[in-house]
């Protein structure tokens, strides 16, 4: 069990990154979405025990991580959002001293890094350097060393960013293999990782949590608040002022939006079913008006 107690976070004196955030978070998959400077890498970042709230409290199990960091750290894996690589080291070179770095040694450990090189399909090309490796291998390496420990709680901060779709789409599955038993945290502004992978799903903006809830209670927010709106092309300027857009597609009458809005937008409007992306602006957009 981890426990985000009332944590806030401020970097200077009227910049709070963190505004009194509250989780709980027990087994399975919670994805953090939210904008860009939203939040969510100074959240991780304490969570990680790389960082402390300026107020408020974490507990793994229990036990207040500010004052006993080792309960935690024993059992965590993290890939942070800027991994680095040492560009001349092979995958085996590198993950000892990773696990060097952890404290892990003895003769397990070889064998430890040769099943999770198998596991993450980096075992064919484990003799190569790392700085040769595609953006989407280098991030299988980085959770090859961040489940060294084969940790409890795994925490993943925006894991997609740089890859293709096809990298994008394996590394979602991953993560689902990957959750089992173990709490697993991740971080990201784009809704299609949310939606594919997570359990539970926290939106932060502006250093405020919005909603924690399923992605099912998400959905329902949104329902009957997303429209189609057929427009000429020179009116988009004054609709994007107007209205909370989606989605747009170009149609032989003119363009066709998808507008999230509590009321009917246009006479002409006509009610859609909610998509998970529908149900995060609605609930972004909600708060930012309030």
């Amino acid at each position: 069990m981890l426990e985000i107690n009332q944590v806030s976070k401020q970097y200077a004196r009227e910049k709070w990154a963190l505004k009194a955030i509250n989780l709980q978070v027990t087994t399975g998959i919670i994805g953090l979405l939210g904008p860009n400077g939203a939040g969510k890498s100074s959240l991780m970042r304490i969570l990680a025990t790389i960082s402390q709230p300026t107020e408020g409290t974490v507990r793994w199990d229990g036990v207040d991580i500010r004052r006993k960091p080792d309960e935690l750290r024993r059992v965590l894996g993290y890939l942070p959002q800027d991994f680095g690589v040492y560009p001349n080291l092979n995958a085996v070179e590198f993950l000892e001293y990773a696990a060097a770095l952890k404290g892990l040694g003895g003769h397990k450990v070889r064998a430890r890094i040769m099943e999770l090189l198998e596991l993450l399909n980096l075992h064919q090309v484990w003799k190569s350097p790392v700085g040769t490796y595609s953006g989407g291998m280098r991030q299988r390496l980085g959770i090859a060393q961040a489940l060294l420990n084969d940790p409890r709680l795994l925490i993943i901060d925006e894991p997609t960013v740089g890859l293709d779709p096809e990298e994008r789409m394996r590394f979602r599955s991953l993560l689902t293999d990957l959750s089992g038993e173990r709490i697993v945290i991740f971080s990201t502004h784009i809704v299609s990782d949310i939606e594919a992978t997570a359990d539970r799903i926290a939106v932060l903006s502006r250093g405020e949590l919005l909603v924690n809830a399923d992605p099912a209670v998400i959905l329902r927010r949104a329902q009957g608040k997303v429209w189609s709106v057929v427009i000429p092309d020179q009116q988009l300027q004054e609709a994007r002022a107007n209205w909370t857009i989606s989605g747009t597609v170009r149609r032989e009458e003119g363009l066709q939006l998808r507008v999230v809005s509590d009321v009917c937008p246009h006479p002409r409007a006509t009610e859609l079913a909610p998509s998970l992306e529908d149900a995060y602006l609605y609930v972004k957009a909600a708060r930012e008006g309030a």
